[in-house]
């Protein structure tokens, strides 16, 4: 797959300005524009379909800009990708040529692949669990339960306030009893499988979550910090 990275006319997209790195530092702190870059993402089979190929889009790009700004120099690079390799023409042109942000992402990306493959992912953000890269099927209650402790990092929490915080009045599911909270910690702990002491009970009083090293915490937008409370 064949794509390529073209000027083209002047739109009213936003576009990224791009100093030279290498008199980065004899740059004034006020700097100005010398040019752009416009990445295109498109295939030889996408644009063979659309009745073109891209040596005559660089060609048309280029008289165009001619015509416009007769001064202004270009260079026209092709990325190249492996035959068959997947996502937006447009995310592997980026990539392929070297540009900053799709970089940062890809490696942002990697980075959280490496973070799912062992321990617990607790997602606030998302409302799930990862067990060893694997989804666990918490229930909602089984969830609340375990964001509730995870929220309140290092303090013990009683059997009632659990009670009173996760079953309101108007819950469908009835308000149970301080003790029927140990078996709903039972069931957490059971899905939780080797990683189940990261609920710690404390005796004669509730539960309580610390922080662990086998336990990564995600939270999202919006979401309390334990200092909050």
């Amino acid at each position: 797959m064949s794509n390529t990275a073209l000027l083209e006319r002047p739109v009213t997209a936003p576009v990224r300005i791009v100093s030279p790195a290498d008199a980065a530092a004899d740059l004034p702190s006020v700097r100005s524009p010398r040019g752009f870059a416009l990445y295109v993402g498109l295939d030889e089979i996408k644009a063979a379909e659309a009745g073109v190929s891209l040596p005559v889009l660089v060609d048309a790009l280029r008289r165009t800009l001619a015509e416009l700004a007769p001064g202004a120099e270009t260079h026209a690079t092709v990325a190249l990708a492996p035959h068959g390799s997947g996502g937006r023409d447009l995310d592997v042109v980026r990539l392929a040529l070297q540009e900053p942000g799709a970089i940062a992402r890809s490696k942002a990306a990697v980075e959280e692949e490496k973070d799912e493959e062992l321990g617990v992912i607790v997602d606030i953000s998302r409302k799930r669990v990862l067990i060893d890269g694997e989804s666990a099927a918490f229930t909602y209650k089984e969830f609340e339960l375990l964001q509730y402790l995870v929220l309140r990092e290092g303090r013990t929490i009683e059997r009632s306030e659990l009670v009173g915080a996760l079953w309101q009045a108007s819950d469908e599911e009835a308000a149970p009893g301080e003790r029927t909270i140990d078996v709903h910690v039972r069931r957490l702990r059971a899905k939780l499988g080797r990683y189940e002491d990261i609920v710690r009970t404390v005796r004669g009083v509730g539960y309580r979550f610390d922080r662990h090293a086998d336990v990564v915490i995600r939270y999202g937008h919006g979401t309390p910090s334990p200092d909050r409370f």
